[in-house]
């Protein structure tokens, strides 16, 4: 950066990558292009260079040319299996943008053609890894990280390592990487080993509020890992088990648990009218004065193209405002800080701390807008609320001892 004062990295940041492969020498990419060019001298070359279709194309045309694109657009794993984005993309659920999810004019598909998302291809993983395999390179170990200005959209920031996005990466990934034996802990393990550590705080008839461990799912995901909610519903023999609210797999802390579906419908028209209070405690990393207490308003939106990262966007995000104090700032560079999220968005928590316009101060571990570390420090450490038969004043205290 310091020796490129002309690089558009200054106005707008991007996502480069490095793959060690062998005897530890390595390759390097970027995303798209850097400075209007696909090629850069010590990077290796994009896959297929695009050529940008003719402007004053109607749309039709447009997307017929698109799809040759892609369908010229190739990929190889280490077998030499060959396959084009479209053949990739073929099974894979359409990704629409925010301006297409939100223009109601829209039918569910024009042209009768699922296409790749926009820019498919051209991240720092697939290059990295086409090259290796054009090269008979075998890969040891790859990383991406962001350089330059933050984006303030998806909060993303200088020297932070960031996983490849759900949307347009990983899909390539799946078919490049087939064959290959990745180094990952068992994650079905770990979870029966965390799930049988959970705490019962209370039971009823009715409903039960339990400290969830961090690393659990409160509801059923796409895999077969198991989540609190069956773990519950299996051990204690319950026909009927509904999370009433939603913690992240990462945070730990009070989840509410129905046992019948009225109990589940009054317990969640209490979230609606903002009825049930709650505070989350989390350690931030911050090299910078932040004021004692405030309100964060930043409008949410899920990020078409990175599941289930969460971005902000100004014209189609949903209002969410969360409310924070101070409670300790600490010698080492953190802060303890009390969370109460007025509005309940995903990752609300997490983007507000993190964003520029925010607290410009990622959560510690926070493997999506930080930097992942042991684990997430965000804890549900108090919920208040009636109870939905008893009309009892229900109040639960966990401190999360960070």
């Amino acid at each position: 950066m310091r020796t490129h004062p002309n690089s558009e990295l200054h106005q707008c940041g991007k996502m480069f990558g490095v793959l060690v492969y062998g005897d530890g020498s390595y390759i390097a990419a970027f995303s798209a292009k850097l400075d209007g060019s696909y090629f850069h001298e010590g990077f290796v070359p994009p896959v297929y260079e695009i050529q940008v279709p003719p402007v004053g194309k109607d749309k039709k045309e447009s997307q017929r040319l698109q799809q040759l694109l892609f369908a010229n657009y190739h990929f190889i794993n280490k077998d030499g299996e060959d396959k084009s984005l479209l053949e990739i993309f073929a099974d894979e659920k359409p990704i629409l943008s925010p301006e297409e999810w939100f223009d109601k004019s829209r039918t569910s598909n024009h042209s009768g053609i699922s296409l790749p998302p926009s820019g498919a291809g051209e991240c720092c993983a697939p290059k990295l890894l086409q090259y290796a395999f054009s090269h008979g390179l075998e890969p040891i170990a790859m990383a991406e990280f962001w350089v330059g200005a933050p984006s303030r959209s998806e909060v993303r920031k200088e020297g932070v390592f960031y996983a490849p996005c759900s949307g347009k990466c990983v899909p390539i990934l799946r078919h490049m990487l087939r064959g290959i034996k990745i180094d990952s802990e068992s994650q079905e393990k770990r979870t029966k080993e965390l799930l049988k550590d959970t705490e019962i705080i209370y039971d009823d008839r009715y409903l039960m509020v339990l400290n969830k461990p961090s690393g659990v799912l409160s509801t059923p995901g796409k895999g077969e890992v198991l989540s609190m909610e069956e773990y519950i519903r299996t051990t204690y023999g319950l026909p009927y088990c509904q999370s009433v609210h939603r913690l992240d797999q990462d945070t730990s802390g009070l989840l509410v648990l129905a046992k019948n579906p009225d109990v589940y419908k009054e317990l969640q028209s209490y979230f609606q009218r903002r009825d049930i209070l709650k505070r989350y405690e989390a350690v931030i990393s911050c090299n910078h004065e932040i004021p004692a207490e405030g309100t964060i308003s930043l409008p949410l939106l899920p990020n078409p193209f990175d599941r289930p990262r969460q971005m902000v966007d100004l014209i189609h995000g949903k209002p969410s405002f969360t409310r924070y104090s101070v409670r300790e700032k600490r010698n080492n560079g953190t802060y303890l800080i009390d969370f109460y999220p007025l509005t309940g968005r995903t990752h609300q928590i997490r983007v507000h701390a993190a964003h520029p316009d925010g607290l410009n101060a990622p959560i510690v571990g926070d493997r999506l807008y930080g930097t992942a570390g042991e684990r997430l420090m965000l804890h549900a450490a108090e919920i208040n609320f009636v109870h939905p038969v008893s009309q009892e004043r229900m109040h639960f205290c966990i401190p999360s001892m960070f």
